[in-house]
């Protein structure tokens, strides 16, 4: 992992000035407003947006329903609350690649308004969102941003995802809701003027939509390069989407052009005809000079055009470029000044707008630099650090820094001191905008050619600031097995805040707590009965928030509170007596589990499964999620696998998807084809019932799986399900959402010479993780030696 240094000397080669110059030049060629919506992280159209935004000037926003809690993690194992902190991070970067704001309906990890998993059905999903509180989310986002267009990423077809569904539906709402007078709001109304749908099919791996898409009725060219960079707009567009690393995003583009992206005007507030995204709209300031109301500041208008135009002009020579961006900046700031009240609801946002963007193009053009950082990103109420500011005067006669600061912050001279009763971060903050960051941010003053200009820019990376009273628990969620000898755990607690305070636990009654320095041991009754306890954790009898922080190399630093508890399940499952290695890729904790079951595990070296002697000393060997993909070597290690299953072995996979180096033909023992897209090979209703197909062992021993098994599941019951297999596998259990034919893919096993293979689809992981006791039972028994 490279050093802090190597990431900022990274970033800094990647954008050199005269590009950053360039790019903050093309937003000044329009006026136009371009909102995309969508579901989650990762929807939004990459490519499209780099055209609309690099190419043709538009405004870019994106507004998105969830965080996307309820998806993968290909980089790690932050599920929940957590990924959903995680992607935001990951969102916010891809925006700061488009120059794009962000808008986000789910506004905190406890808003009804987030990932619940997979959905087939809209309306499914607005019953979970709340429709009423979706719309008006929706409503508020669109009269704060004020888009002239508003494009769902996917169509509201069966077949299609139902969170993508909601939104789409959602947005034709919005259309008219926002525009309403009497819609309640405390923001003035604001109309559309057009919509528009993708006009091509949103089917592939994941969805397959029932019905074709509407025809187009024009297209956002694809052809062409950025002058500058030489990059086409879809490389652009993946520079972006690389950052959503936990979904596996980020394809190499190859030197080929796009063809392009079919749009349908679904409805439109404007004349027509309609060739053209401007079509029907003020495309440019001058255009603006051309509306009646706008006559008092016409002149004004058409002066910052064409300054404007002899910005653009003049690039790449720096002082031109500035001089005639200074001009069209003063021209701006008189026609925002003497705005005449009947062209203000058309005019201001968009002069704002060009403010903003004309500073940033000043600031570049004559060479200033500035930059904040901390020392210790990691700050809790009460502590200080030093703070680091670089700034370069360039061509301006002056420079000044000033910051905005949350409440409680302050800086003394070299010094961020954050006071004793500061707020702490918000992961799921509900707006993000790279041009005009909130607080914390740099304020940069500057004087040239007479004129002074504001600037506001990022610290680089952000501080973090924790909770005031907080603590580390662990294990926040932990297992005793009743059929087993251990009746004690170990719980660490560490980093108290404030330090010295005192931290207690309230265990159930009869339970035992034994305290030392900085742990405590619990021990449960010989009476103890099966079930979920919570322990909450006091400092000095107040309640605490535990922390998860959450650090990769691709994204800024950011940390999610929650209660300081410990979870402990008690439950009764018998674990078969077998050595178990297990393979894993860093995307599952199902080897410490079965660990905590009682099961006899070990993690497999690169160098065991190389190895048929040390394979040979396992009865078990487990294979986690996705573990093909990312695990170096295994396929290649396969064949020795179906060799050691042969020989007596239980091999369980765990899902997989179908492109996670999963060859029908080759990688399991026996022909299995996983289906796609996930849409027709899942079920996601977690209650959906479970009918035993077969009275099979692993249904059977060493735990017999009830009805009362599959209850208080969470999320659903599985995905990517077997599609077809070969005859030697025997399909244990059927299941179906509402309203669709059965699927018997969840589980299937085959015999395989004296051993067997086990392929689960069954989110037994997520299931572990929540401490569903069902999925323990299960999973001891997939792991059973065959009898």
């Amino acid at each position: 992992m490279p050093t802090p240094e190597q990431s900022r000397i990274m970033e800094d080669r990647a954008r050199p000035r005269l590009l950053e110059l360039w790019w903050a030049l093309r937003p000044l060629t329009s006026v136009i407003r371009f909102m995309q919506s969508g579901a989650h992280p990762d929807d939004e159209h990459s490519g499209m947006l780099a055209a609309l935004g690099f190419r043709d000037g538009l405004n870019l926003s994106y507004a998105c329903s969830t965080r996307g809690e309820g998806g993968q993690n290909d980089i790690g194992t932050e599920a929940g609350a957590d990924l959903g902190a995680l992607r935001t991070r990951e969102m916010e970067r891809a925006c700061d690649i488009l120059g794009m704001r962000m808008y986000w309906h789910s506004e905190s990890p406890d808003d009804p308004i987030h990932d619940f998993g997979f959905s087939k059905s809209g309306v499914e999903t607005l019953g979970h969102w709340g429709h009423q509180r979706t719309l008006a989310r929706f409503v508020e986002i669109v009269r704060t941003e004020r888009p002239d267009i508003l494009c769902p990423t996917f169509l509201d077809v069966p077949g299609q995802h139902g969170h993508h569904r909601a939104m789409t539906q959602a947005a034709h709402e919005v259309m008219a809701a926002a525009a309403d007078p009497a819609y309640p709001s405390n923001l003035p109304p604001w109309q559309v003027a057009k919509l528009y749908l993708p006009a091509i099919s949103g089917a592939g791996q994941a969805y397959d939509d029932d019905l074709p898409p509407p025809p187009a009725t024009l297209r956002v060219e694809g052809a062409g390069r950025d002058p500058v960079s030489g990059w086409t707009w879809d490389r652009i567009g993946q520079q972006s989407r690389a950052f959503h690393r936990t979904q596996g995003m980020g394809r190499w583009v190859g030197s080929g052009e796009s063809e392009g992206w079919p749009l349908h005007l679904a409805e439109s507030h404007v004349p027509g005809p309609d060739v053209a995204l401007s079509s029907g709209l003020p495309a440019t300031l001058g255009d603006l000079a051309d509306l009646p109301e706008a006559v008092p500041v016409a002149d004004d208008l058409r002066a910052a055009q064409r300054g404007i135009d002899e910005a653009l002009a003049a690039f790449p020579a720096d002082p031109r470029v500035a001089r005639a961006a200074l001009q069209a900046l003063a021209a701006v700031r008189k026609a925002r000044a003497e705005c005449p009240e009947a062209a203000r609801d058309q005019l201001l946002h968009r002069l704002d707008a060009k403010a903003v963007q004309l500073g940033h193009v000043i600031r570049l053009a004559l060479g200033i630099e500035a930059c904040a950082r901390t020392e210790e990103t990691f700050l809790t109420p009460g502590q200080s650090t030093a703070l680091i500011v670089e700034t370069h005067t360039g061509d301006a006669e002056a420079i000044h820094v000033d910051f905005d600061l949350p409440e409680g912050w302050r800086v003394t001279g070299d010094s961020l001191a954050i006071a004793a009763d500061a707020g702490a971060s918000d992961p799921y903050r509900s707006t993000y905008d790279p041009a005009a960051p909130e607080a914390p941010a740099l304020c940069l003053t500057f004087e040239a050619h007479g004129t002074s200009v504001e600037t506001r820019l990022p610290f680089d990376p952000e501080p973090v600031i924790l909770p005031a009273r907080s603590a580390q628990v662990t294990p926040q969620r932990a297992l005793i097995n009743l059929a087993g000898q251990r009746r004690s755990l170990d719980i660490a607690i560490r980093d108290i805040h404030p330090e010295g305070a005192r931290a207690d636990l309230a265990p159930p009654p009869g339970w035992r707590i034994a305290r030392e320095a900085a742990s405590a041991r619990l021990t449960l009754p010989d009476t103890a009965e099966a079930g979920l306890h919570v322990l909450p954790l006091r400092l000095d009898g107040h309640p605490a928030s535990s922390l998860t922080r959450i650090t990769h190399p691709h994204v800024a630093p950011t940390a999610r509170a929650h209660p300081a508890e410990v979870q402990v399940r008690v439950l009764d499952v018998t674990v078969p007596h077998v050595r178990v290695g297990y393979v894993g890729a860093g995307n599952d904790r199902v080897d410490h589990w079965l660990s905590a079951l009682g099961a006899d595990v070990t993690a497999l070296s690169d160098a065991d499964l190389q190895d048929e002697a040390a394979l040979a000393e396992y009865g078990a060997i487990v294979i986690g999620i996705f573990a093909m993909r990312f695990r170096p070597g295994l396929t290649e290690a396969m064949p020795r696998l179906h060799r050691w299953t042969e020989a007596g072995g239980t091999l369980v996979t765990l899902y997989h998807r179908p492109w996670d180096n999963w060859d029908a033909a080759r990688i399991p023992p026996r022909r299995l084809e996983i289906g796609q897209p996930s849409l027709r090979w899942r079920v996601t209703d977690e209650t959906a019932e479970v009918r035993h197909l077969v009275e099979h062992p692993i249904l059977q021993t060493p735990n017999r799986i009830t009805p009362e098994d599959w209850t208080g599941w969470v999320k659903e019951r599985g995905l990517y399900f077997a599609k077809s297999w070969d005859e030697s596998y025997t399909p244990l259990l059927e299941m179906a959402d509402p309203g669709e034919a059965p699927l018997q893919g969840a589980l299937l096993v085959a015999e395989i010479g004296e051993g067997r293979h086990v392929h689960c689809a069954l989110i037994l992981h997520h299931q572990m993780e929540h401490l569903v006791p069902g999925a323990f039972r299960l999973m001891a028994n997939l792991i059973a030696p065959r009898g």
